[in-house]
């Protein structure tokens, strides 16, 4: 699929960063939107860093990423191997490296397919289609308010959970005579994040014996935990440390789904290539989000409409993000555009 993007022709006139900010319902989202212009058009990507400073470094030092010229696709993408953007230094976590990376190369897709007046559905053949969500949720200290809240809004909302310890047997009953939960993630392979957690057998049994038909992501890996885990290996989803094809390869068991978050993927040709070996080799995808306040969640949109329309998409508009849930929540599916160009809803 990269082919039929690669030769895709890019004139890049100028590079400008906005920051934007926003408050969830646990922190407050600071993100940066990469706009390069050229030939009329401007194109956009978000980098969904999760450290407000280091959005704050980067337009501190309002850096020339000298990326003026006349590229196919592929070149810019070769381009973007030698521009510093870190110039404070690189973060610790290496996934901050690919949000960034992410945000030029959406930035760049976005600005070709403009100025061809494509959409990436035209490039790679295929079509769009309504795009299914759940909605995403924690549920801290086990309480689901913030859940009834939502069924109260909207009853056929689908749900996506991250499990904590602190749920209670009232937790895990009411949560399984909602009927809503599709996707609950363990949160068992972060290292070194807020949203870490200790794996616990006797909760992951607890989860999949609650939830036979949700799809559960991310266990952790440990001589206690790992007989859960294959016995239950059809109903397992990976996706934190999904960055690329290799990553998939080294999984300790063949995946049956995979959580594609196209910002973990750094580059446009690691992204279509792991979704090729996915649709070629028969595992389940659906997208994931990283809080997107911009352009960034409508590009998630266009990758599920075009892949993994149907999945149980983690990709739910924006409102849902806000620290109160609004009145009359947007409802599934989410449609396509009429008639759009570039890249993103």
């Amino acid at each position: 699929m990269y082919d039929a993007v690669a030769d895709l022709l890019v004139t890049v006139e100028s590079v400008e960063l906005e920051r934007r900010a926003r408050d969830t319902p646990e922190f407050e989202r600071v993100t940066t939107v990469v706009s390069l212009s050229g030939d009329g058009e401007t194109g956009r990507g978000e980098d969904v860093t999760y450290e407000a400073e280091h959005h704050d470094d980067l337009l501190d030092a309002d850096p020339d990423f000298d990326l003026a010229g006349e590229y196919t696709f592929a070149e810019f993408s070769a381009r973007l191997d030698d521009a510093d953007f870190w110039p404070t230094g690189l973060p610790e976590r290496r996934d901050f490296v690919d949000y960034r990376r992410w945000a030029f190369e959406a930035a760049a897709l976005d600005l070709g397919l403009r100025q061809a007046g494509e959409t990436l559905a035209d490039r790679l053949d295929r079509a769009f289609d309504p795009v299914r969500f759940v909605v995403s949720s924690r549920v801290p200290e086990g309480d689901t308010g913030r859940i009834e809240t939502l069924l109260d809004r909207y009853p056929a909302a689908e749900l996506k959970l991250d499990v904590s310890d602190e749920w209670t047997d009232d937790t895990f009953d009411y949560l399984e005579s909602t009927g809503a939960v599709r996707v609950l993630d363990l949160k068992g392979q972060y290292e070194g994040t807020e949203v870490d957690t200790v794996p616990d057998a006797a909760l992951y049994e607890r989860v999949f014996e609650t939830f036979p038909d949700a799809v559960v992501e991310d266990p952790g890996l440990t001589d206690e935990t790992r007989p859960v885990v294959d016995r239950y290996a059809d109903q397992i989803s990976w996706d934190a440390i999904i960055h690329g094809l290799d990553d998939v390869r080294s999984l300790p068991f063949e995946p049956d789904w995979l959580n594609i978050k196209p910002s973990r993927f750094g580059t446009l040709e690691s992204l279509l290539e792991t979704v090729a070996w996915a649709l070629d080799n028969d595992v389940a995808l659906y997208g994931g989000g990283q809080f997107e306040l911009d352009v960034g969640r409508g590009q998630l949109h266009e990758v599920a409409s075009l892949f993994y329309a149907d999945g149980p998409n983690d990709v739910a508009p924006r409102a849902y993000n806000d620290a109160e849930l609004p009145e009359n929540p947007p409802e599934s599916p989410i449609q396509a555009p009429e008639d759009h160009d570039g890249f993103g809803f």
